[in-house]
This record gives C-alpha cells, structure tokens and sequence, in this order.
C-alpha cells in the first residue's frame, strides 16, 4: 500500500506510534481489562483452508477491545483533568470502555450522542457510569455539540480512535497475540476510524515485519479504504458492522495505515452475516458485524489465505439479541434449511391436505403456512399458499419442490434479498 501525501518524509509511521507506546500503556491498563483468551479454531480452519486462531475480545467486561484505549487515555490525565472529566461522542463500544473505566477511576464521563440512538445504547452506557446528553439527528450533530461542551465546561476530549495514546491501547491487542504466537502469516482487523489497526500494525511490523496486515471494512463503509487506496466509494447505509461504520477516518490513524497496512478489504452484508451466525455455531461466541469482519473477509477470499496462518479479532460482542435472531434465521435460510414456498393451488376442499402429504412424504419440516385469497391475480377459484419450512438442508428441499412439480403444482422458491 502506498504511503498517504499527508506524511512527510521525516514523520514516519514508527515516530507517530512506537512499539514503546504500546508496552507502556499495557503496563498502564494491566489488571485493569482482560487479557483475553486466543484459540486457534480447528473447524474455521477446516472450513477455510488456513489455519485460524482467534483473539476473543468480546471476553472484556464491556465486551470490546474499546476499554484499552480508554482507559489508556484516562490513566495519562492530569489531577485537574480528572477533577472535570472526559467528554466523548459516542454511540458504541467507545462509551461504554470510557464510561466504566471513568467510574472506576472516579472520573466524570459525558457521553454525547444522537437524539436517535436506540435507548437499549443509552441504557447500557448509563448502566456503566456515563452521563449521557442526546443532541442532534447524526453522528457529525452529536460529535459537534461535545466538542461545544468540551470548550464550554472544560473538558478532556478522548476521541474514539483518532488519538495515539487510545491507539496504543488498542495496540495491547496484538502484544498479547504475538506474546503467545510470533509466526502468524497475517493479521486479519476491522477498521472503522483506524485505532484498532494503528495499534496492532506498529506492535506487528515492529516485532515481526514479515506479518501482512489485512484490513477489513463493510462494503457499505470503505472510508479507509477509499482514503487510502485512492479509489473514491460510496459511504453510507445500514450495515450489521455498525461498529466499523465510519464515514471520517482519522487523520492520524490514516497515516499509519498508509504506511504499516498491506491491504484494505472489503466485505458485503451477506458475508458478515454469515460469518456472525458461524462464529455462533462453531465457536459458542457471540460477536457483533464488525467483530465478525475478519473472518468474513477470510470466508470471502479462500484463495488469498489458503495454507496462512491467520489471526482474527472478534473485536466485539455488542449485538441486539433480536438483530442476532435475524441473522441466524437468515443464514438457515441461505444454506438451504430454512425455505418460504409459493404454491398456486385451487379453492377447495382437500387441497392443503394435499400438499401437506408430500411435505411429508420428503420429511420437510412445516413452520407457517400462509394463505391469500385476496391480494392475488389468480382467478377467484384460485389461491397462493406461502409455507416456511425447515429441512436437513438445501438438497432436502430441492427434493420436496421437484416433487410437488411432478404432481403438477406450481411452486416458486422465495428467495431471500
């Protein structure tokens, strides 16, 4: 990757953070945040040809890598800073790592956020310690008016990720990965604003310079990447990687990654998805889109990472239990477990039961059935019967819809967006 134009010559990517800066602030933060398990997964391996270890981040007591950096900053206060406390615009991870730590340091924290952030946020930041002010529609109102706060009330600003004393927090992550494994191939990390990634890429290329580091960010969001490939993408929508949903990088996060980051990835919903519902499944760990981000990529590219030895941050594990239920029932029904069938039959008696025999027949689960006689352009005598239904998996299916075909029914698959 090439070096951003923002970086002069004489302010290299190791005078913005150095591997110093991580060692210390991981003496700092050392019995303060887990020292997170990292397990290398026999099944992902199997699945994608590489050897994978993860790093479960989402085992910190917020559930995200956010509390280092946090913390960090706050440890490197002044008396008279600490006395006033901390500001932050913030909708996720960052206020809650900044809000615990606060409290626990008897620091006051404020945390700005939208008008329309979900209250379940708002709670879970309270519950921590924050004290949270909602100003403003997005992101960029609620940023502004902390900002306004900070001047107004004489507060320490600790930004979420454009900041060296928070990266080099977030740089304990990949210390104590390569404490325990040096010879990894690559490390695999989501970026948002850039602060996980700045701090890993300076302990990785300063311990081991032959570590390619890959980052990952949502198809939706290629802030980073488009900053620094170049290569200009549209930014925005709704994406299950809220948490690396960035529009802004930062511009100090920015020049490290120019310098230190092999290359920037990017991965689609339907891969984050995936890639949540597996590490569910096969590791019994719960991760949000961006904590999943890694292995998406990883999922997404066999070919790139066939035979590496890979590491995989499950950043984070901050996902809305009724979010998550979408998604695993989404990705049954991308494998072929679940199906939604569209059957034409005619009005009369008998024919549901009709049909019911071949579900059974092909040992095919039923769920719902819907019926529809009216919102149709069939004819008056005619209905659309909709039934969801659970099988072993998509051939089982293939061969219930084969079997209504031969008995002359009409059947259409309804596929999923």
């Amino acid at each position: 990757m090439t070096q951003a134009s923002s970086l002069r010559a004489d302010e290299s990517a190791t005078e913005l953070l150095t591997l110093a800066d991580v060692r210390a602030a991981a003496q700092r933060v050392d019995g303060a945040v887990v020292k997170t398990p990292m397990m290398r997964s026999i099944t992902l391996s199997e699945i994608t040809g590489a050897d994978i270890w993860l790093k479960f981040e989402n085992h910190q007591f917020t559930a995200a890598y956010k509390e280092r950096g946090a913390l960090n900053a706050l440890l490197q206060l002044s008396d008279e800073q600490r006395a006033k406390g901390v500001i932050a615009a913030s909708a996720g991870n960052h206020s809650q790592g900044l809000s615990y730590h606060g409290r626990r340091l008897g620091v006051p924290v404020t945390i700005v956020m939208p008008s329309t952030t979900p209250s379940v946020k708002v709670m879970q930041t309270e519950s921590v310690g924050g004290n949270v002010v909602l100003k403003g529609e997005t992101f960029d109102e609620a940023y502004a008016h902390a900002r306004d706060l900070e001047i107004e009330r004489g507060l320490t600003f600790v930004h979420p990720f454009d900041d060296p004393k928070v990266a080099a927090g977030q740089g304990t992550v990949a210390l104590e990965m390569l404490e325990q494994k040096l010879d990894f191939d690559c490390l695999v990390v989501p970026i948002g604003g850039g602060g996980l990634m700045s701090g890993m890429a300076t302990v990785a290329k300063a311990l081991n310079p032959d570590i390619h580091m890959i980052g990952v960010q949502a198809k939706l969001y290629p802030s980073m990447y488009s900053a620094v490939t170049g290569d200009v993408l549209p930014c925005g929508g709704d994406t299950l990687a809220e948490g690396i949903a960035v529009k802004e990088p930062g511009a100090f996060t920015r020049r490290i990654i120019s310098e230190l980051v092999d290359e920037v990835l990017l991965v689609d919903e339907p891969e984050l998805e995936h890639a949540v519902s597996l590490l569910l499944q096969i590791e019994k760990t719960v991760v949000e889109g961006a904590g999943a981000a890694g292995l998406a990529a990883v999922l997404s590219n066999p070919e790139k990472f066939a035979g590496k030895t890979v590491g995989l941050v499950l950043c984070g594990g901050n996902i809305d239990t009724r979010l998550l239920a979408n998604v695993l029932v989404r990705d049954l029904a991308r494998s072929g477990r679940l199906a939604r069938l569209r059957i034409t039959l005619q009005d009369r008696p008998g024919a549901l039961y009709k049909v019911m025999r071949e579900f059974n027949e092909h040992n095919v689960n039923i769920i719902e059935i819907y019926h529809q006689r009216i919102f149709t352009t069939l004819p008056a005598k005619g209905l659309i019967t909709e039934i969801e239904c659970e099988a072993r998996d998509a051939a089982q299916i293939d061969g219930l819809v084969e079997g209504l075909r031969q008995k002359a029914y009409t059947v259409e698959l309804v596929e999923l967006a």
